[in-house]
């Protein structure tokens, strides 16, 4: 034998202790419950996506997935749970834009989310619906850019606070269509959909499943939604690219994320795990039930897909002039 193999031979023989329960631990994994932390007060869309889909994992996986709610800092504190975590796969989360996309690129977050994360799937995507109080004389996109065109600063559009998506879903109107309308921040959608009911707020982009029900009775005007095609629940609203504004695409969404340094073979299994689940029929119902539209992708997808959307939302957080100093 040459030395040059002995040695690899000899370098083999030493490393197959180090080697054999790290390669045993990613094949039989997962062998204990998994902790899926979800970054907001349970209720919210983003645990109850989190708890349809591990409900179906732990019994794909026969290992129970625990849902751990840490709200606060409209995701911060729990998604920096996640980055500070163990990296053995047995504490993932899912979390939405705003903790991955716009938070980081607004302010300054404990995590750094190209380093401190290995992304596992996309899991779900939500449009955004543009919609008018009903005394607002504009019945599509046209009239309403019209309107605010002839009425520089005088029409308000609410949204669910500063920094969330339904802001930048604002603030990328006023942009794309050059208009002058006025922000109205409110501590969450209930309280902006109040008084764009009681006509002080004349527009608002808002999570389409939070509006569906309004819609539904003629008490708000859609106009337009911020997706690539109709959504089921509200066949008759056009997007926004049959209106004329293909850039307005508008969609929250939420991803599942482990702590950078997983292995990649854990990796591979989350991902086959939370993409089985999503695939499931009864799965795919229940979030559609919520406006919610099934996504699942590769860890290398969805990591370009953070990248582009922090991009895009960048662009607009800019030319707004919300990002603060870091």
């Amino acid at each position: 034998m040459r030395p040059l193999s002995k040695l690899l031979a000899g370098l083999t023989l030493l490393l197959l202790p180090v080697l054999l329960p790290a390669l045993a631990s990613a094949q039989d994994f997962p062998t204990k419950p998994i902790k899926l932390i979800v970054p907001f007060p349970a209720g919210g869309p983003n645990d109850i996506i989190a708890r349809v889909v591990g409900q179906r994992m732990s019994e794909i996986a026969k290992q129970p997935v625990v849902i751990d709610n840490r709200g606060g800092q409209a995701g911060v504190l729990g998604t920096d749970a996640i980055a500070k975590a163990i990296p053995d796969g047995y504490t993932i989360g899912i979390v939405s834009a705003s903790a991955l996309v716009i938070n980081p690129t607004m302010e300054k977050v404990p995590y750094d989310v190209t380093k401190d994360f290995a992304p596992v799937t996309l899991v779900t995507t939500v449009p955004e619906m543009l919609v008018v109080a009903s005394n607002v004389p504009a019945g599509d996109m046209k009239e309403l850019v019209a309107l605010a065109k002839a009425q520089p600063g005088k029409l308000n559009f609410a949204s669910a606070g500063v920094g969330g998506m339904p802001h930048l879903a604002g603030e990328l109107l006023k942009q794309t269509a050059r208009i002058d309308i006025v922000h109205v921040p409110y501590r969450g959608a209930a309280p902006a959909i109040n008084d764009l009911l009681g006509q002080q707020v004349q527009m608002a982009f808002l999570d389409l499943p939070v509006l569906l029900p309004h819609i539904k009775a003629g008490t708000l005007r859609p106009i337009a939604l911020g997706a690539p095609k109709r959504a089921s629940t509200s066949p008759d609203v056009p997007t926004t690219a049959e209106v004329g504004m293909p850039d307005l695409l508008i969609e929250n969404w939420y991803g599942m994320i482990a702590p950078a340094g997983t292995s990649e073979a854990i990796l591979i299994t989350l991902n086959r795990l939370a993409n089985e689940s999503m695939n499931d029929p009864q799965v795919k119902q229940k979030l559609a039930d919520q406006g919610l539209t099934v996504a699942g992708n590769t860890p290398a997808h969805f990591r370009d897909y953070i990248a582009s959307e922090t991009q895009k939302w960048a662009r607009v957080i800019k030319a707004a002039g919300l990002a603060a100093s870091k």
